[in-house]
């Protein structure tokens, strides 16, 4: 899958079809390969502003998830562990990096948990713990979600995502970066509208005890980020053997969206 130089300067558009649907992936740059997986609210695009200075050094790998972007929504049980193997088979990399973000995290750490030979080092962005007691903050956000999609106002459960993970609790709309609601408004109507039907059929990413791992690993959080969060970003670095913890003074949730060039500044040497 590798291509000269200058070629690399655009992104490959693939798809990988099967029995379920198909994934999309996109692949930019040529070199050691870094695989980015988004947010549950998002897709590909959120590491847009990203990716020209991972690109510089390596193979950048992008790709949505099912019911998420350009990859079509599951017709049947799948799991996103599974999808990654497969997608990483289909491209010829047996070895890699990984980037997750948000729900992308938990499917980052749930490959690195279940294939660990195949990982070379792990970046957790604001990743979600399992069975987390949520504060009421979370619940009334929850809710408030719930009550919009049951009402069939997928505008308003848009409202309500972009104020809960780009916006965040910390900041007021005049603070946040002009055009990111714009950019992120399409890709979270898509997640919304597909939700039931991934929860339905997902068997969830791979499990297991977070001491057995052994890759280098970052742990990322945006200090305008929800508390929650913030504290299960601590644990993660607590419980990850050898983990470095990094806060992004100006991001919330969406790190790559809020802080790109921080966060690629932080990932250079750390991919390297």
């Amino acid at each position: 899958m590798a291509c000269a130089r200058p070629l690399c300067e655009h992104p490959r558009m693939l798809a990988l079809a099967d029995d379920l649907g198909h994934l999309s992936c996109t692949v930019t740059g040529d070199g050691p390969p870094v695989v980015l997986v988004h947010a549950g609210v998002a897709d590909h695009r959120m590491w847009d502003a990203v990716v020209p200075a991972l690109a510089e050094r390596h193979t950048v790998i992008r790709y949505d998830l099912r019911g998420f972007g350009e990859s079509a929504p599951p017709t049947g049980p799948f799991s996103e562990t599974d999808d990654l193997r497969r997608l990483l088979d289909h491209l010829g990399h047996e070895r890699v990096r990984l980037v997750g973000a948000s729900w992308g995290g938990r499917v980052a750490l749930g490959f690195a948990l279940a294939h660990p030979d195949r990982v070379h080092s792990l970046a957790l962005l604001a990743a979600p713990w399992p069975g987390y007691h949520w504060s009421a903050e979370m619940v009334v956000y929850d809710e408030a979600e719930t009550a919009a999609l049951d009402a069939g106002d997928l505008d308003a459960a848009v409202d309500v995502n972009l104020d809960m993970w780009l916006r965040g609790p910390a900041r007021g709309w005049d603070d946040v970066a002009p055009g990111l609601a714009d950019r992120l408004r399409g890709p979270l109507r898509t997640s919304l509208a597909n939700q039931a039907v991934v929860g339905r059929h997902s068997r969830g990413p791979a499990t297991g005890d977070l001491a057995s791992v052994s890759v280098p690993t970052l742990v990322g959080i945006g200090k305008l980020d929800v508390a929650d969060f913030q504290d299960i970003a601590r644990r993660y670095a607590e419980e990850i053997p050898g983990a470095t913890l990094v806060e992004f003074a100006t991001a919330a949730h969406l790190i790559a969206m809020d802080a790109p060039a921080e966060l690629a500044a932080v990932l250079g040497p750390f991919l390297a």
